[in-house]
């Protein structure tokens, strides 16, 4: 007798789940795993934090950037939690430095390595510049506030601070390959005490911290590569002084609680870094070292392990369009009306709640960018009779190139 024939959604469920069988079966043994695991997760943290705490509200015809945190200053643990920043710098500095060494032994050139390692990361940021130009000089024309679109704008492009400062450090992989991340330190430090200490030096100052602040995890992930953190006492060490340093800078030295900037406050932990965000980074840094092993053991599962991975492959387009997925369904829903959560001042716990109800429609609108812009990221497609990108990529050479 002939089986029953699935249902669409169990089919659908069946299909899922062979491709994800597949691509954990093409995955290498030798994989770390915890590493993907550790890059996807400060990718997605960043991408909900920016979507938890940015607030557009329609006001005086347009749009106005606004945050609950300047409201609810109470709610400053969230962005302890979202903010992941440094985790991804902890995760770039090692991956890039094992890859210097693998290219390196595979013969080919610093300037090989670094075309490679940066025509990923640049290229998705072509098609994120035309489309805004476009969107810019559209809403121009039509008559839309210059304080909105430069709200707008201001918002879609504020990722690109973060792939110069990554390319940057990137750039500077050979140099930074054993550098003892307490000189960077040392800097950031020494910037805090003349600009809040002292109160002296010129105010541009404070953007020497841009390049020092995040050299840090990015050096400790140089660290890690050179197996200078694989005891848990290390990772202890950064956990507990990480904590007790951020702690004591906002009991005691007056640095702001929350960790990501406040529109209207005097000091932003974040731009640019300031001690207690560089110092809450170690912290964060020791936390996912510890994580390693039960990170390992998750990505295992096959369904766990093949999203772990396509976020990867997408990393940077997930981290460039999320702002323009929300400010699209923002803009999309003005016509309804000022709605909870998506155009009222973010001022009260309900609108904390409405925000959460919005998050499914920003992760769907950033699921079309995503379909539309991916193939910048993950190069054209290969003919039908070759291997996917997705199981290339498991493959011994392919996995070093990754990691390059």
């Amino acid at each position: 007798m002939a089986e029953p024939s699935l249902s669409a959604p169990r089919r659908a469920l069946h299909t899922i789940r062979q491709g994800a069988h597949r691509v954990d079966a093409a995955t290498p043994a030798s994989r770390d795993r915890a590493v993907d695991a550790l890059r996807a997760l400060a990718i997605l943290g960043v991408v909900l934090g920016h979507w938890l705490v940015t607030a557009l509200v329609a006001q005086d015809g347009g749009l106005h950037t606004a945050s609950p945190l300047q409201h609810l200053p109470w709610l400053a643990p969230i962005s302890w939690v979202f903010q992941t920043l440094a985790v991804f710098f902890l995760v770039g500095g090692h991956v890039a430095t094992r890859g210097l060494a693998s290219a390196r032994d595979r013969g080919l050139s610093y300037p090989q390595w670094l075309r490679t390692r940066l025509s990923r990361l640049l290229r998705p940021v072509v098609a994120l510049l035309i489309l805004w130009a476009v969107a810019a000089v559209s809403l121009l024309l039509t008559g839309a506030p210059l304080a909105t679109v430069h709200t707008l704008l201001k918002l879609a492009l504020s990722p690109l601070w973060f792939l110069l400062v990554f390319a940057a450090l990137t750039a500077a992989t050979p140099v930074l390959t054993r550098l003892n991340p307490l000189w960077p330190l040392a800097v950031v430090l020494h910037v805090d005490v003349l600009r809040f200490g002292l109160h002296m030096g010129p105010s541009w100052l404070g953007w020497v911290n841009l390049a020092a602040g995040w050299m840090v995890p990015y050096t400790l992930g140089a660290a890690w590569t050179r197996g200078e953190l694989e005891s848990r006492r290390a990772a202890w060490v950064l956990l507990t002084a990480g904590t007790a340093a951020t702690a004591a800078l906002v009991l005691c030295a007056g640095y702001p609680a929350s960790m990501v900037g406040v529109p209207g406050t005097a000091v932003s932990n974040l731009n640019p870094p300031t001690l207690a965000a560089v110092t809450f980074g170690l912290a964060q840094c020791g936390l996912a070292l510890l994580l390693r092993g039960r990170l390992q053991r998750a990505t295992t599962r096959p369904l766990v392990w093949s999203v772990i991975t396509l976020t990867n492959l997408s990393a940077m387009t997930i981290f460039l369009w999320h702002q323009t997925a929300l400010m699209v369904t923002t803009a999309t829903a003005l016509p309804a009306g000022h709605l909870p959560g998506l155009h009222t001042r973010p001022d009260s716990l309900d609108w904390v709640a409405a925000r959460l109800s919005w998050l499914p429609l920003f992760a769907l609108a950033l699921v079309l960018f995503w379909t539309a812009f991916r193939h910048h990221e993950q190069g054209p497609r290969r003919p039908r009779n070759r291997p996917s990108r997705l199981v290339r990529g498991h493959s011994p050479r392919a996995k070093a190139e990754h990691h390059a």
